[in-house]
């Protein structure tokens, strides 16, 4: 399941925007005081999608978008009345990925988070000789096939998406398998010896599911 931070202080449009969200199926926290965002931010910024206002109490959102940027290359999308060609210029340069101005269709919103997130993911991926099936749960090399359980294609997925980032032990232990259930990180590295029998050529030296000493692993393709 993928996360979205959204930062908004009119509570009608906010509780809106999250309900259709969720129905998506993104897992949205909300807040509705810049200055909350902020402090929330200099500690946590492991998100996949960050929606911020421009006109927010105390920290507007131009100033939230740098403060993220210092610290990650997720997307940021900017929501505001605040709609001339200045304006997105500003957002832009600020960092963000994309700006909305308001009003704004819903479908274009859902949309416009969709292609940010790479939420229209195709029903397939590869990595190396082996072609993953995101309907079927299942991997094939052609001769093969093997079977994948949820969390096999949820921990991939993560890694599709973060390509080429470090992702630490922690935030896969949120992704994949929630803050409601407490495996250990062992359990992380029993399933990442299981990939890399099944996509390494050499599981003893990988190029797909690559260890970072203490922190945790980067994935390339």
């Amino acid at each position: 399941m993928k996360h979205i931070c959204l930062v908004e202080d009119e509570m009608s449009l906010a509780e809106m925007i999250q309900l259709n969200l969720e129905m998506e199926g993104f897992e949205v926290k909300h807040f509705d005081d810049g200055k909350l965002a902020q402090l929330h931010f200099a500690t946590n910024v492991e998100y996949d999608l960050f929606i911020l206002d421009v006109m927010l109490p105390h920290v507007n959102g131009v100033e939230l978008c740098k403060q993220i940027r210092q610290q990650t290359s997720v997307p940021i999308l900017f929501l505001s009345a605040k709609g001339t060609t200045s304006d997105r210029i500003e957002g832009l340069k600020a960092g963000a990925n994309d700006y909305l101005p308001k009003p704004f269709d819903l479908e274009e919103l859902l949309l416009r988070v969709a292609v940010l997130t790479n939420h229209l993911n195709d029903e397939t991926a590869k990595i190396g000789a082996w072609e993953i099936n995101f309907k079927t749960y299942s991997i094939s090399n052609g001769t093969e096939n093997q079977p994948l359980t949820k969390k096999e294609v949820a921990l991939i997925q993560l890694f599709l998406e973060r390509e080429g980032e470090v992702v630490s032990r922690s935030e896969i232990l949120d992704r994949v398998w929630g803050k409601d259930q407490f495996p250990t990180t062992r359990t992380i590295d029993n399933f990442i010896l299981n990939f890399r029998k099944i996509f390494e050529d050499d599981p003893k030296v990988p190029v797909h599911f690559l260890s970072v000493r203490g922190v945790g692993y980067r994935f390339m393709n």
